[in-house]
């Protein structure tokens, strides 16, 4: 029998506002090309790219959904089987940022509760253009208890990264929960229960 070429398949998802760069991230991430000629995605595409995390190949099914309104309804049903979600606003593009409590609401509403997530500042590189100050971009994370990172997917910074930091935080909790579930019969023996086993014997 051939022998499986990944050891466990996460499912993830970028979302945001239309044009923020989300394609870019993904294509830059895949197949390491950037293109300034991308159309809005149509619906929802996906990439599959696989990695090595603590001694574990782990295979990224990510999806690309589109930004604009009248994809809502196909882009939402996406959500619930996602184990981590990207929230992408571009730097240059102050709405796509004002936009973010609606992304958020969003993942409150469809995705599971316990869906890893990130936000990412994209477009990095446009410095001269920028809008929004990387500190508004960490203030609103730290508010809501999220990763952040500033990224570029025409520059290459911060996109495997995004993805690596992402993925290991799914794997943690993963593997976290398996401890709990492998071992969920274990007794914590306190200082207190031995004082008292002593007492009473």
């Amino acid at each position: 029998m051939a022998k499986k070429a990944y050891d466990l398949l996460f499912k993830l998802l970028l979302i945001g506002d239309s044009g923020v760069g989300k394609t870019c991230i993904l294509f830059r991430f895949s197949d390491d090309a950037f293109n300034t000629t991308f159309i809005s995605t149509i619906g929802i595409d996906f990439k599959i790219k696989t990695l090595d995390i603590k001694g574990k190949k782990i295979k990224l099914q990510i999806w690309d959904t589109a930004g604009q309104e009248r994809f809502y309804t196909i882009t939402t049903s996406y959500y619930r089987g996602a184990m981590g979600i990207m929230l992408v606003y571009d730097i240059t593009n102050p709405k796509s940022f004002d936009n973010i409590a609606k992304w958020l609401r969003n993942i409150d509403e469809h995705a599971n509760e316990d869906v890893e997530k990130m936000i990412l500042g994209n477009k990095c590189d446009m410095e001269d253009k920028r809008m929004i100050s990387k500190e508004r971009g960490e203030a609103i994370a730290r508010e809501h208890s999220i990763r952040f990172l500033e990224t570029s997917a025409k520059a290459n910074i911060n996109i495997e990264k995004a993805f690596r930091d992402l993925a290991e935080s799914i794997l943690n909790k993963q593997m976290a929960g398996k401890e709990q579930t492998d071992f969920p019969d274990k007794v914590r023996v306190t200082t207190q229960d031995i004082r008292g086993i002593r007492k009473c014997c």
